[in-house]
């Protein structure tokens, strides 16, 4: 890595095509730093040939191509610059792609104020600066073998408790206490494990945990998502390749397993596996060494298997889709993960952990849900569980106006605010016969019927309750008496 020179480090690139955008950018900048334009991306990339950059600001709608479309490229060839998103569209999978994708540092929307464009610009330079003085440590303690092992253990510390099992949220009495629970005793032993459970429920998170709890945490975690990709490659990523062993091997290279010798490999999605390739990866597990795509000698490995799938592999394998010797060997412990609708206890804190999150991402201030928004969130199953949880909530952060502090069930998606997929009705009909079979009085029970009845169609109106009166035919007094009265709004 070349380390830049005091030009560079206050170099800004503006990219946009609308000149009208460049010259008011220009001007909020130009005091404080050197700022370059280009007007498409093409005209970007021949000034990022031949200047050293610290921040690039790229408006997300230009002909041919997108912001984030460009900023990705951005990232792979020039991955030391840090990315700005200047939009006046607020597409949530604009901004999650963004984030995701192009590893963007923020999001700026229009109309953008001059100070907080300025800010914002400032505060990446920073990020940039320290970057580099990162990068200078790091060159000055290979020079010391003694200062390096303080650092590497401090970093398998910093890692340990990042990803311990108390980091996995949860309140006390969740049904993940008994899993994290059985993992952490099960993390000690060289035992495989398979973990179960929907998509989007978080057995990658529980792997990382494992691993860091294990005798093994102090060499690598390398994961791959065997569903993603075709047998060929999939073989090629975890047992390598020789140069020239098929069309494209232009040189040799290590694979999954033998990168992760020592630590752990997590296989996810191992049920969408073909046959052809399970025996090739039963294979390795019984004989422990693999044989990279070409070569004609074998590698030992030592490694530990986690692997992970949304199916049930018991009846894949009755089903004749998965071998059973397979099964029994990635088994020796099986630990499945329950799926959000079956812990709505942790769904306030996690969605506020990834509230923090999305609002540290975008470059917002800290926010907070309403309670209209919190009751939706808690009425709606998350058939998508976590990972759909997030998306949902990155998309609200998105779609809520910078200045507000509070994010309110208007800024979810329909499917939430109706509180079941695809189906406007779901929330009353799960909601009621939830409250039927709760005990009580006569009066708590009906109670309890008519607040679910309340909730639902404020939900379905977007808590509007001109439209809520309307559809129940009340008054806005009568409604709002009922509300107070069954505890939905405060007195």
């Amino acid at each position: 890595m070349k380390i830049p020179d005091a030009t560079s480090l206050s170099t800004i690139l503006v990219v946009d095509d609308e000149t009208g955008s460049q010259d008011a950018i220009r001007r909020t900048l130009e005091e404080d730093f050197n700022v370059l334009t280009a007007s498409s991306a093409d005209e970007a990339r021949v000034l990022m040939e031949r200047h050293e950059l610290a921040v690039i600001l790229c408006d997300q709608r230009m002909p041919g191509t997108t912001g984030v479309q460009f900023l990705k490229e951005v990232r792979e060839c020039w991955p030391d610059v840090v990315r700005i998103i200047i939009s006046g569209y607020t597409d949530a999978e604009d901004i999650i792609a963004g984030i995701n994708d192009a590893g963007i540092y923020q999001y700026v929307l229009k109309p953008w104020m001059p100070d907080h464009l300025l800010d914002s610009v400032r505060g990446a330079v920073e990020a940039r600066s320290l970057q580099l003085d990162m990068h200078r440590l790091d060159i000055e303690l290979r020079t010391s073998t003694s200062v390096l092992r303080v650092r590497t253990a401090e970093k398998q510390t910093r890692l340990k408790t990042t990803f311990d099992f108390a980091r996995i949220i949860r309140v006390a009495g969740s049904p993940m206490d008994g899993i994290c629970e059985l993992a952490a005793r099960v993390a000690r032993y060289d035992l495989s494990v398979l973990v179960l459970g929907e998509s989007g429920s978080g057995k990658e998170l529980l792997a990382r945990a494992m691993h860091y709890a294990s005798p093994r945490a102090e060499r690598v975690f390398v994961m791959e998502n065997c569903g993603a990709i075709s047998d060929n490659l999939l073989e090629s990523e975890l047992f390598g390749h020789k140069r020239g062993s098929f069309t494209g091997a232009y040189e040799d290279h290590i694979g999954i397993f033998q990168r992760a010798d020592g630590g752990t490999v997590f296989l996810d999605e191992i049920g969408d596996t073909s046959f052809a390739f399970q025996v090739k990866l039963l294979r390795v597990l019984q004989e422990g060494e693999i044989r990279p795509v070409g070569a004609t000698r074998a590698v030992r490995i030592n490694v530990r298997v986690i692997a992970a799938t949304h199916r049930d592999l018991e009846q894949e394998v009755h089903a004749g889709r998965f071998r059973q010797d397979l099964y029994y060997r990635l088994a020796g412990m099986t630990l499945t993960m329950p799926p959000l609708r079956e812990r709505p206890s942790d769904i306030v804190p996690i969605a506020e952990a990834l509230l923090a999150q999305a609002s540290q991402e975008m470059g917002l201030p800290a926010r907070s849900f309403a309670s209209d928004a919190m009751a939706s969130l808690i009425t709606y199953p998350w058939p998508g569980n976590i990972r759909e949880l997030r998306n949902e909530i990155y998309r609200a952060v998105a779609l809520t106006l910078t200045e507000n502090t509070q994010i309110s069930a208007q800024a979810f998606s329909s499917k939430v605010l109706q509180g079941r997929p695809g189906t406007a009705a779901g929330v009353n009909g799960a909601t009621t016969m939830n409250s039927m079979r709760q005990t009580g009085t006569l009066q708590e029970r009906l109670d309890a019927i008519e607040a679910a009845i309340l909730k639902e169609t404020l939900l379905r109106f977007r808590w509007n309750k001109t439209h809520t009166a309307k559809e129940l035919g009340l008054s806005r007094v009568g409604l709002r008496n009922k509300m107070v009265r069954l505890g939905l709004e405060k007195k």
